[in-house]
């Protein structure tokens, strides 16, 4: 029989067991492997920070629910992959053979790129994982209590900016209900060469967009900027200039987790085929954030492409397809270009931003705010977490 290994158990890798097993069903045994039990709607960790939601609320146990589908789960984390002998040899010095190998692992937060970034070695906040999220909100309490200046924004070599600027339009919208708006001047600083190009030279009116709504809300933009190092209370820019914050939730570098990075490129992240395929080991399958895109444009300050939960599912169920047509020798499917979907909280309402196919030329592109976006939103939230524990990868 042959045996399936998923490395993460987040968006991608959920999909793709689920997918596997749906597909194959006894025909293979498929596993998952992660150092993390909990599932977490990572879309969700902005609210989280804004104390609109609790863990509990937006998190799932990934044992609970892969065990109902006959779906093996190893709670530990990946070491190294013998591409070559095809296993995965684990933290705890576990050996897992595959067949076929499905890499989700999602990026590494090089925040040791920097000097002083980072909740844990350094000085600013991270809204990236659960517990980092759960710090920040501490933060964001203090903030409330004894007002202080905040910057929020993404460093160099950032390939997810979307939460960043959720929580400078989340953080306004609050300051302004509790009447304190004035208290707090808010920074955004960012290596994008104009607000709204998200890494991928925006969608649609994204730049006019963010530029109107940050010139009304008073949230001062820095654009094109790289940091140097983070001190107590101070950011350093290359240019020399100094940023004092009391909050500064900052997106650090990007890397290929360490596990899988030999198979990637100079950053850890995996070349692929259009059906996610590696470019060398063929029963070797990455998607999400573990994959290398190549930026559309260069840029000043170098940033990175988003690989955002829609386009990672899209991935998944393209990857547990061809694997299916490999074991039963079928033709495998033909992949279809990546398009982007993200909706954005900007506090008192959202905007739903699409780009068909992510990278320019385009064939459609565009960004539209309006107050049905948020509940869109919140509808999301509570159906994708459904759909995981029901492990309908099937379902849009």
């Amino acid at each position: 029989m042959p045996k399936i290994v998923v490395l993460g158990g987040s968006f991608g890798g959920l999909t793709a067991a689920f997918e596997l097993k749906r597909l194959l069903g006894s025909k293979a045994e498929v596993t998952v492997v992660s150092d993390d039990d909990r599932f977490v709607f990572l879309p969700s960790l902005p609210w989280l920070i804004m104390g609109w939601r609790k863990p509990g609320d937006i998190t799932l146990r990934v044992s609970e629910i892969l065990r109902p589908k006959g779906i093996g789960f190893v709670h530990d984390g990946a070491k190294l992959v013998d591409a070559d002998a095809s296993k995965v040899i684990t933290v705890k010095g576990n050996e897992l053979p595959y067949d076929h190998l499905v890499i989700s692992t999602g990026p590494s937060l090089a925040f040791n790129e920097i000097p002083g970034l980072g909740p844990e070695q350094g000085y600013t906040s991270c809204a990236f994982t659960l517990d980092h999220a759960v710090k920040t909100g501490e933060i964001w309490k203090s903030v409330l209590e004894k007002p202080g200046p905040i910057v929020l924004g993404s460093t160099q070599m950032v390939s997810c900016f979307g939460p960043s600027y959720e929580l400078a339009f989340e953080m306004d919208h609050e300051l302004r209900k509790r009447k304190m708006r004035h208290k707090v001047p808010i920074l955004y600083l960012t290596s994008e060469p104009y607000l709204g190009h998200m890494g991928i030279g925006g969608l649609g009116a994204s730049k006019l967009c963010m530029e109107t709504e940050f010139a009304e809300k008073d949230i001062k933009p820095l654009v094109n900027q790289a940091i140097q190092e983070v001190v107590p209370n101070e950011i350093r820019l290359k240019d020399g200039t100094k940023i004092p914050f009391k909050l500064a939730m900052i997106a650090p570098p990007f890397k290929g987790v360490p596990a899988v990075a030999p198979l990637g490129n100079p950053r850890g992240f995996i070349p692929v085929d259009k059906n996610y395929r590696h470019a060398k080991y063929k029963n070797v399958f990455a998607i999400g954030v573990a994959i290398a895109i190549a930026p559309p444009e260069a840029t000043p300050v170098p940033t990175g492409v988003p690989k955002t939960g829609y386009m990672t599912v899209k991935m998944a169920k393209t990857a547990a397809a061809t694997i299916l047509s490999d074991i039963t020798g079928k033709t495998p499917p033909q992949a279809d270009e990546l398009s982007v979907v993200c909706l954005m909280d900007m506090g008192n309402t959202a905007a739903l931003m699409k780009a068909y196919p992510v990278l320019p030329p385009r064939q459609s592109s565009y960004t539209k705010k309006a107050i049905w976006a948020k509940w869109l939103k919140f509808g999301f939230e509570r159906y994708f977490l459904w759909k995981m524990k029901q492990g309908l990868s099937q379902l849009p």
